[in-house]
């Protein structure tokens, strides 16, 4: 079973990956591109497992243990003994393909899988900038990571399998997840039919059908829906949401994906939801 693992980025998504795996007995090493960055990820991570503490899911000897096993680098070539590694950093192409050619250079396990969390961008162009194709696929986490409980495990066409089932039972055997397995396409499972559903919902805002509190509220209460569209749109993140729905739209080609005007001139006025204060809802008291 893995044990050493290594965690690229400590935002909101690596952070909480770093979280679960460290939580799971796992060395975790976590970068990020300045110390600042690793200092906020660091915080991030401690304040998540003292609410866990508060609220009896931890143990005050469990998160000692947790933070015991997390080190956090700038420096990628710390990675070299890595038996696994997670990417979690921006939603950009040329940004992802640079990381992982570079990982692929000084991840001295040439069995280790080399994972991104990528929620839209294709697996195989991320692994095409690689010498070892073969061990590049997808790992895609929830927000929050701690508590929900899927992983969408996504092979590009070189990935070899032994990669594959690799990454996969560390995730549903170490770290406790469910995993679905998608193929290499914009959107995976979730993503596909969520995004047209939220793109949907403001829609019907910009056109007047109704309110963002009638639609979540028709959502919650009419389809059993522990949030509304427009709710989760906001803790996804507007701006989130438009990259997504352009590469979608980008590959498929289909309206149902193309982002609404509405979400566009919110994302170009700062209003992207829960982390900027306001969205569809105002989130400044």
């Amino acid at each position: 079973m893995v044990q050493r693992v290594g965690v690229i980025g400590a935002g909101l998504m690596g952070a909480g990956i770093a979280e679960v795996a460290a939580k799971a007995g796992s060395d975790v090493l976590v970068w990020e591109a300045k110390q600042e960055f690793a200092d906020a990820g660091k915080a991030r991570i401690e304040k998540s497992l003292a609410k866990a503490v508060e609220r009896g899911k931890l143990s005050e000897e469990d998160r000692d243990a947790a933070v015991q096993r997390l080190t956090f680098t700038t420096n990628l070539e710390d990675f070299a003994d890595r038996e696994m590694v997670m990417e979690a950093i921006i939603e950009n192409e040329d940004v992802k393909k640079d990381v992982f050619a570079k990982l692929d250079a000084i991840v001295e396990d040439k069995k280790a899988p080399l994972c991104s969390n990528t929620s839209s961008l294709p697996i195989q162009t991320i692994a095409s900038a690689t010498q070892n194709p073969e061990r590049v696929m997808g790992l895609h986490f929830f927000n929050p990571v701690p508590v929900l409980p899927l992983v969408e495990v996504i092979p590009a066409l070189t990935t070899d399998e032994e990669i594959v089932e690799r990454a996969q039972n560390y995730a549903t055997e170490k770290l406790g997840k469910t995993a679905i397995r998608a193929k290499d396409r914009s959107g995976f499972i979730v993503n596909f039919l969520l995004v047209p559903y939220m793109l949907s919902a403001i829609r019907m805002v910009e056109q007047g059908v109704a309110t963002p509190e009638d639609i979540d509220n028709g959502m919650k209460l009419g389809a059993a829906h522990p949030m509304g569209p427009l709710t989760l749109a906001d803790m996804v993140g507007l701006d989130t949401c438009a990259f997504i729905a352009d590469v979608m739209y980008k590959e498929y080609g289909d309206p149902s994906y193309a982002c609404p005007p509405l979400l566009r001139r919110m994302v170009t006025a700062g209003h992207t939801g829960r982390k900027s204060g306001k969205g569809f809802y105002d989130y400044s008291k």
